[in-house]
């Protein structure tokens, strides 16, 4: 997603200074998929030298924030994307450079449809953390809402 000259990686690196704090980046945002990296940085390794949970964590919400964002930016007149929750698993030692894949959980259509009839719609985005070999290492979900203003 562009909005003028920034990409929504530039967006979100200059909304949420954690996404800057990381270093994370932005491969692929479209309305279907986000993809960003967390790079490997030693100063965010855990005890055995991967990258901390937290940062994983981050990592992920920030996944789920950016697909959000582009599949609803066109809402944003009318309502605010709030995260209500989230659950990560962590299935195995993930070390080096982690990706995350988030993919929304509901189509985005019937999401608005919600919108449209008042309704403050919630739903699911799925992401998956991966190993630079293709391990997964991690899988979390977010649940978003659509607040309507006012």
């Amino acid at each position: 997603m562009t909005v003028g000259n920034a990409s929504m990686g530039e967006m979100l690196a200059t909304a949420v200074p954690m996404v800057r704090t990381l270093n994370l980046e932005f491969a692929e945002v479209t309305a279907e998929r986000a993809v960003l990296r967390l790079p490997d940085q030693p100063d965010y390794h855990n005890h055995l030298g991967g990258p901390h949970a937290g940062a994983m964590f981050t990592l992920a919400e920030s996944a789920s924030g950016a697909i959000v964002l582009t599949a609803f930016g066109d809402q944003l007149s009318r309502a605010v994307p709030l995260a209500v929750r989230a659950e990560i698993d962590y299935k195995k030692l993930a070390m080096g450079a982690v990706t995350a894949t988030a993919t929304l959980g509901r189509p985005a259509a019937e999401v608005i449809a919600d919108l449209d009839e008042g309704k403050r719609p919630e739903f699911p985005v799925a992401i998956a953390l991966q190993r630079e070999d293709g391990a997964v290492t991690g899988e979390m979900t977010v649940v978003w809402t659509l607040r309507p203003n006012g």
